[in-house]
């Protein structure tokens, strides 16, 4: 069964949250099947090794997992605007990638948590779509057929799935935030069905 890549750095939870409601969309979908995966957080030099694997949670993501997807979706929580170094990092490996086409003909879709309202959810979600479109890939957003996006008073973008935690605690969705994201899986999941063998 082909899957989606659900991939991302989460530092607290929110974003392993909206992960999860990611993958309930994506496993929405007849025929398709989600595939979580997460990247190790960067260290400095004279840091103690990580493990190979997680001690919980998903495994670390590989250049495997991105050649057999069928699309990919990113999270990550915001950083000044940015995404978050561990999954830059990961993405700043793809070269191998990018110069093969891998993930060429794709499609991908983003997602992100902040502490402050106005954080910069928008453009963390537009600086984890420029590599996507490097890579070639077709990215999706949320429609406002979706009606969580007109009702929501906490995360939420056509540009992605957004989650607001004013405390880092607050790592708990919205029922909105809850649909967006799950809408977002889906609509990746659909559009995976109708790509394969597009530009094979």
């Amino acid at each position: 069964m082909p899957d989606i890549l659900v991939l991302y750095y989460s530092r607290h939870g929110s974003v392993a949250n909206l992960a999860a409601q990611v993958s309930r969309g994506i496993n929405g979908v007849s025929g398709m099947a989600a595939r979580l995966r997460t990247v190790p957080p960067v260290t400095a030099q004279n840091a103690p090794r990580l493990p190979v694997v997680p001690e919980e949670g998903p495994p670390y993501a590989t250049s495997l997992d991105l050649a057999a997807c069928a699309g990919l979706i990113l999270g990550s929580p915001t950083r000044f605007g940015n995404m978050a170094a561990p999954l830059k990092h990961f993405l700043d490996g793809t070269g191998s990638e990018w110069l093969s086409g891998t993930l060429r003909g794709k499609p991908a879709g983003v997602f992100t948590s902040t502490s402050w309202l106005h954080g910069g959810q928008e453009s963390t979600l537009l600086s984890m779509a420029l590599p996507l479109l490097h890579h070639g890939m077709v990215l999706v957003g949320i429609p406002y057929a979706e009606a969580a996006l007109a009702t929501t008073r906490t995360g939420g973008s056509p540009y992605g799935a957004t989650h607001f935690a004013p405390n880092t605690s607050d790592t708990a969705l919205s029922t909105d935030e809850e649909r967006i994201a799950q809408h977002l899986g889906r609509r990746v999941a659909e559009a995976a069905l109708r790509l394969q063998g597009w530009e094979r």
